[in-house]
């Protein structure tokens, strides 16, 4: 067993990396063939190989009762893979026949076609109509200028016009897409049939070694209990810019457009270091190599993934996908990601591969933690007023984004998931109400829900990556809470923080945070960051 799981673990890592090339390559350009090519042919290599390896796990779970744990107590090389171990003993209720997971394997390219679809309709299909601005001058319109440019525009004329260009382009697409994401979560109530689970909630919980109870604490205080601080931002976002109503699209309008501090990306990049000094020279050795050995895929083109990400390959070094614009939002957005990347190097430098990899619902404390050390760095290089006030709508945008935006999306799943399991077909139609409804509890008064609103479920990929948009907020919350404790505590609350970073997978979760001095197990911790977001809302309110 000990060499068979050393194998994997050397093929894992091989695999790793052909994956992440392809996926890459990709994310860089969804509308070249070859890209695609190479993608698909990756695809059925892990499928392929995922059903010839299928055996090691039902044969490792057929062995009779207390077998593998005398191998442990029998073989100290296998104290490595215990985690593995005992994650496989946890999953044993939910293993069906050997030939079943076999088959199951062989069809993962199959099971996996939704978020495939919809990820290259998005890069290489949709189009929109050009947008004109106040002064009348028309623009190109596309997914990634309306989520990076227009949305945030000072010019309403042009933001509002790229809303209407971008919801036209959405609804062409809404029953195709609805069927897509349907198809997905129909695949995980099945599977979750299958393998015994109550519900499909409660298998892809298992899977990030988080409880019903953590889950619904975050959804039920921080979708109750933060609504009322950004219902006072948007009031005030409706005022300063003398708005009759406000829009969906108007939420994230600048409040002072013409206060937006440049910078390049080489004096980003000493920004970055600077602020995350902090955190000791290892770290910062890290991020540096990553900054200027060639980890940051800067630039805009056609066919790129939007948004941004960070992945760090077995073996070689993290990749981060961003498109930089030369202003310091683009310093806060990329230290959030190389977050990422300097959790993935202390991660695999201290642990083997197989236990490298932390669950899901943490891997936003990383990335949260070295925006908010940058943004208080950038603070503290000034005594403007005026920067403070700026530096405090930027966070609010991480928090609007991670902890409403994608916090919005897990509500979502969580309902839809209820309502495919009561066996209500999931279409456009339906998901278009119920994200509607949400978005009318939350924003109450405050914001015209329209028909671009209620179509927010086409623009994210994460619904076809698990329980994935709940879990930033869990991380946010997580970060928040060590962020504040390193600038109070110092050097502790760092050596606590590098623990746990090196630890990587080694422990669930929930101990990972402990580790950290937060218990996510209790409301207290979500509590404490949702308050700290209506402090940001005091001091911009407060500021105007």
């Amino acid at each position: 067993m000990l060499a068979c799981l050393e194998a994997m673990e050397a093929l894992s890592s091989r695999v790793a990396r052909v994956i992440s090339y392809a996926s890459f390559k990709q994310s860089g350009d969804g509308t070249d063939p070859a890209n695609q090519m190479a993608m698909g042919r990756a695809a059925a290599m892990a499928a392929q190989l995922g059903a010839a390896t299928s055996f090691m796990r039902s044969e490792a779970l057929g062995l009779p009762e207390g077998t593998l744990e005398r191998y442990l107590e029998e073989e100290p090389r296998l104290h490595d893979f215990e985690r593995l171990i005992h994650k496989m003993i946890a999953e044993k209720p939910y293993m069906l026949h050997p030939e079943t997971e076999m088959a199951l394997a062989s069809l993962n390219e199959v099971l996996s076609s939704p978020s495939l679809i919809y990820n290259r309709s998005k890069a290489a299909d949709m189009t929109f109509a050009p947008v004109l601005d106040s002064e009348g001058v028309s623009h190109p319109m596309s997914f990634a200028m309306y989520e990076e440019a227009y949305e945030n525009s000072p010019d309403v004329v042009l933001r509002r016009n790229a809303y209407a260009s971008f919801t036209e382009g959405l609804k062409a697409y809404q029953n195709t897409y609805g069927a897509t994401w349907g198809t997905e979560v129909k695949k995980q109530v099945i599977l979750a049939k299958l393998r015994g689970y109550e519900s499909a909630t409660q298998m892809l919980l298992a899977g990030q070694e988080v409880s019903l109870e953590v889950y619904h604490n975050l959804h039920n205080i921080i979708l109750t209990e933060l609504a009322p601080h950004m219902r006072r931002y948007a009031e005030l976002r409706k005022q300063v810019l003398g708005l009759d109503k406000l829009l969906y699209c108007d939420i994230e309008a600048p409040l002072d457009p013409d206060f937006s501090p440049a910078t390049t990306f080489q004096e980003a990049s000493g920004i970055i270091l600077n602020g995350l000094s902090v955190l000791g020279e290892e770290y910062a050795a890290i991020i540096a190599e990553g900054l200027q050995n060639r980890w940051i895929d800067l630039a805009d083109n056609i066919g790129k993934s939007t948004g941004a990400f960070c992945s760090t390959v077995p073996g070689v070094h993290p990749y981060v996908l961003t498109t930089w614009t030369d202003n310091m939002r683009s310093a806060l957005l990329l230290s959030h990601e190389l977050g990422h990347g300097g959790h993935g190097v202390l991660s695999q430098r201290n642990q083997r591969l197989s236990n490298a990899r932390t669950s899901m619902f943490f891997s936003e404390a990383p990335s949260t933690i070295n925006e908010l050390l940058v943004g208080n760095y950038i603070q503290s290089q000034s005594d403007d007023p005026r920067m403070r006030r700026w530096l405090a709508m930027q966070l609010l945008m991480t928090y609007h984004h991670n902890f409403v935006r994608h916090l919005i999306e897990g509500e979502l799943q969580r309902r839809i998931y209820v309502l495919a399991e009561q066996g209500q077909p999931i279409t456009a139609t339906v998901l278009s109400r119920v994200q509607g409804e949400i978005l009318e509890e939350f924003w109450g008064d405050t914001v015209e829900i329209d028909d671009g609103a209620r179509l927010t479920w086409m623009r994210q990929p994460h619904y076809y990556m698990g329980l994935y948009p709940y879990s930033y907020s869990a991380g946010l919350t997580v970060g928040t809470t060590v962020a504040q404790a390193i600038l109070e505590e110092g050097q502790p609350a760092v050596e606590r923080w590098l623990k746990v970073l090196k630890a990587g997978g080694t422990v669930p979760p929930m101990e990972l945070a402990k580790m950290a001095g937060v218990d996510m197990t209790k409301p207290e911790a979500i509590r404490k960051a949702v308050a700290y977001v209506g402090s940001l809302v005091d001091l911009v309110v407060d500021s105007f």
